[in-house]
Parts: structure tokens; sequence; C-alpha cells
């Protein structure tokens, strides 16, 4: 399904939960558009992994995700052999080549039928329940992986192939629509940014978050969910290790409502702040004090 404008764009995504920036939906559009890779940087809990989610769900397709972490090799991301099945297969060829005189071959081994697909792989093939066979991938937290997998990345994202050694190239039909996120824990290689389009995604504005928090979290009422998302854009402004996002600010709205929290208050904050603040020295900066100092400011 390709999006007829910016704005069917933005539509289709806050149809399906996620409410983007003009900015962000005309990245996301132009990534469909021309058919390029999409590099989302930004802080943790902003919704890059979630901007892959819902439009994976807009397209119909399962979202494919390939989780990066430090030693992540080709068995994991693109393939590897099901090598006690391709021994069985070998000696029954063995035994059948004995009664026959015919002596095994690669064939024997090398067959689609032994090749255990992981996601990069999976995403040059078609999606059989997509009439155009598109499919989504998402490559989370690139900066988590080694720059040696950055390196073999490359031809994935400039061709969309990728060579497997006995069984060939494997090329897309339809190149997918390949996500790329990454947090900033390390500088990625420029080479694999020029493959890409860029978007930073950084918080969103009260309005938009206000709007997020009420999508995901509506069992809050609309007053909570308001002094809530205020007191959260105060905690960004303060000098934190590690200021919410916007995951944590919808996570400390279920836990307001589970908690049966009616309205905001110093002690209702001081006893869930573990919620929104996830580093100690955080932690020790919020004294009864200072949260009274911060909700006066949100009011």
């Amino acid at each position: 399904m390709q999006p007829a404008s910016i704005d069917d764009t933005v539509r289709q995504l806050e149809a399906h939960g996620y409410f983007a920036s003009r900015e962000l939906a005309t990245a996301l559009f132009l990534a469909l558009k021309l058919e390029r890779p999409l590099f989302v940087e930004g802080e943790p809990g902003v919704g890059k992994t979630e901007l892959a989610k819902a439009a994976a769900q807009w397209l119909g397709t399962p979202l494919l995700r390939l989780q990066c972490y430090e030693g992540l090799d080709t068995a994991s991301a693109l393939y590897e052999w099901d090598y006690p099945r391709q021994i069985m297969a070998l000696r029954l060829a063995e035994a059948t080549g004995n009664a026959t005189g015919e002596a095994p071959t690669n064939d024997t081994l090398y067959r689609d039928e032994f090749l255990l697909k992981r996601p990069l792989l999976q995403a040059l093939l078609p999606d059989p329940q997509q009439p155009d066979g598109r499919r989504v991938l998402l490559i989370d937290e690139i900066d988590r992986a080694d720059e040696p997998f950055e390196a073999f990345l490359l031809e994935l994202l400039s061709d969309f192939q990728v060579s497997i050694p006995e069984y060939g190239t494997v090329r897309a039909a339809r190149p997918p629509l390949v996500v790329i996120t990454s947090n900033r824990t390390r500088e990625v290689h420029d080479a694999l940014k020029r493959r890409c389009l860029y978007q930073w995604l950084g918080y969103p504005d009260r309005a938009r978050e206000l709007t997020i928090v009420a999508a995901r979290a509506p069992e809050t009422s609309a007053d909570l969910q308001r002094r809530a998302v205020d007191f959260v854009h105060r905690l960004r402004t303060m000098d934190l290790f590690k200021a919410p996002g916007i995951a944590e600010t919808i996570d400390w709205c279920r836990a307001l409502a589970a908690l049966s929290v009616a309205e905001l208050d110093p002690q209702s904050v001081q006893d869930t702040l573990g919620v929104l603040l996830k580093y100690q020295d955080d932690l020790a900066q919020l004294d009864a004090q200072r949260i009274a100092e911060c909700l006066a400011v949100a009011d």
C-alpha cells in the first residue's frame, strides 16, 4: 500500500495509534516512495521502534525485527544451515547412492528446506499475504552492534540482496521498508547513513505528547494526563542523566491509574518516581521539595 501524500501518511499512522510529526511522516513517505531505508536516531523511549510497528500494521504485514547487540553475526541476522537435517539427508543420500551407484551432490545438502532464514533474509522474500509482497524490517538499536556488522549491511541496504555461499544470491523482487534505529550510544559510520534517509526524533511538544498519552493510557483521567505530561516536561528541563521518554510517560500514567490516583500530589509522585527515572542519581535529585516545585510549575 503506497501512501497518496504526506497527509495520508499522517492519517494512516494515527489510525494505527502512532502520532507522527509532519517531518517524520515526510521521511516515512519518502522511504516508501523512493524505496530507501529510513535511519531514525534519537533518545530512548521517543517512539523509534513504535514507528516501525505502526508502519507494519498499516501495510498489513508482520514486522520482521532484528534486535542488535554486541557480537551479532550472520547466523543470527541472516541465515544458518540446519546441520542436523543436512546430516540426515546426507546419510539418506549415501544409502540411496550405495543402492543406485550415485554419489551425493551439493544439491543434497544446500537446498531451501535446510536454510534457516533469519530476519534479514526473510525481509528479501515476498510476503505471500501482500499483493505487492512488501515486507517491513526493523533493525533496532544498530549502535549496539559492532562496526563489522555495519559493513555487512551495506550490500543489503544498497542493492537489497545478499550472497550466500553454496546457495547463490537472494535479491528482493520488491525492496522492503527498512527502519533502522539508533540511540546514539556511539556514532554510526557514514557509509551506512549515506544509504538511508535520515530523521532525528526528539521529545514531542506538550500537545502531541498529551495526544499520545490519551490514546495509550485512556484509563487515566484527562486532568491527570495533563498534569502528568506537564510534570514530565518539567523534568526534561533538569540536568538528569536520563530524562523520561514518551514510553515512561505512558507507563507512569498507567501506574497512577492502577493505584487509583485521582490527583497528582507530592506523595503519589514520590511513590511512583521509579517508573519515570531509572538512575539513582536522578532519583536523588527529586526530593519532596523539588517535586513540589515541579508540580507547582506544572500547574
